[in-house]
């Protein structure tokens, strides 16, 4: 069974769930969960003609044909304003993402796949909420954890994310870059044949031999040392500049880790802006999520595209059979 959260319910996450279930995506072994306001919101705005099955067991089949709901009831029809940041959507899909991790945690369902929430609309009834990735990781009750971002081209994995440049620089120290490469081998093994990580450096250059910035040396070379020393085939630091040309267009490596959240999200937005999967590593449950966010400028308008939905599902799937 894998849940599907439907994310801010004021963004594109409603339709999404339903346009991809029209598109054959899912099946008996999926339940939505959410508001089942806000999807019958998305039916009217997009005229679509999906019967839905509220289920109060996640584990619950739903009728022949139907898409299953497990309707938390926290928006009515009333809170839910397309296009609109609101604290009641952000608090309503903050809710959605803890049961469905709990119901991960407790083995009543497989995996779980997240569309998007905005974070500005959590943060006001949750204030320092940073994301996806680090909320589920505390209810995990994991430190350990990296995201990970996957399309046919490229995979990245990220020491930090979502802090403040300046911050993400103060990250890079040689423990939790050695965390991140063991965490991104460990995922290339259930997802590639073979697991070449490339370690992009921080500075320009790797810091061209300390001329500009210690960290390369000091910190990034000695993870990847330690990295080979326990048969990792690891390589780096590479400068930024070129290491995506040689995992993509060489074929060099199979992943990439990236020292903060721009250096990865870059290139693999511009190669796969729609297709790419969000994957939470290291955490005792399967999580995947669209790469992607709330689009609140096209929500309830039909034009929103399933491609990464389509992706993360599959991913979740792949995961879910290879535990």
């Amino acid at each position: 069974m894998i849940a599907v959260t439907i994310g801010d319910a004021n963004g594109v996450g409603p339709e999404l769930m339903l346009k991809a279930w029209g598109e054959g995506l899912f099946g008996a072994d999926t339940v939505a969960v959410g508001d089942l306001a806000a999807l019958k919101r998305a039916r009217e705005a997009l005229s679509l003609s999906i019967d839905f099955t509220p289920v109060a067991d996640a584990a619950a089949r739903p009728r022949a044909g139907t898409l299953a709901v497990l309707d938390l009831g926290l928006l009515s029809p009333a809170d839910i304003h397309p296009g609109r940041l609101s604290m009641e959507s952000g608090r309503a899909a903050i809710a959605y993402v803890e049961r469905a991790t709990r119901l991960a945690l407790d083995g009543v369902i497989d995996a779980m796949v997240t569309l998007p929430i905005n974070k500005e609309a959590c943060g006001l009834s949750q204030p320092g909420f940073s994301g996806h990735t680090e909320f589920i990781a505390e209810l995990c009750g994991t430190r350990a954890t990296t995201m990970m971002l996957a399309c046919e081209k490229l995979i990245v994995t990220h020491v930090s994310t979502h802090v403040a440049l300046r911050d993400a620089i103060e990250r890079v120290r040689q423990q939790r870059v050695l965390q991140v490469i063991e965490l991104t081998h460990s995922a290339l093994l259930r997802l590639r044949p073979r697991a070449r990580i490339a370690v992009a450096g921080l500075n320009p250059h790797a810091g061209e031999h300390g001329l500009f910035g210690q960290e390369d040396a000091r910190e990034i070379q000695p993870a990847v040392q330690a990295a080979r020393t326990r048969g990792i085939d690891a390589h780096g630091p590479i400068a930024a500049d070129t290491v995506f040309y040689q995992a993509v267009e060489n074929r060099r490596y199979d992943a990439v880790v990236c020292m903060y959240h721009d250096q990865g999200h870059i290139p693999m937005k511009t190669l796969d802006f729609d297709g790419g999967v969000n994957v939470t590593l290291g955490l005792p449950i399967i999580r995947t999520s669209v790469d992607h966010g709330t689009a609140f400028d096209i929500a309830y308008q039909g034009i929103a595209r399933t491609r990464s939905l389509h992706a993360a599902y599959r991913m979740a799937q792949l995961l879910a059979a290879g535990r």
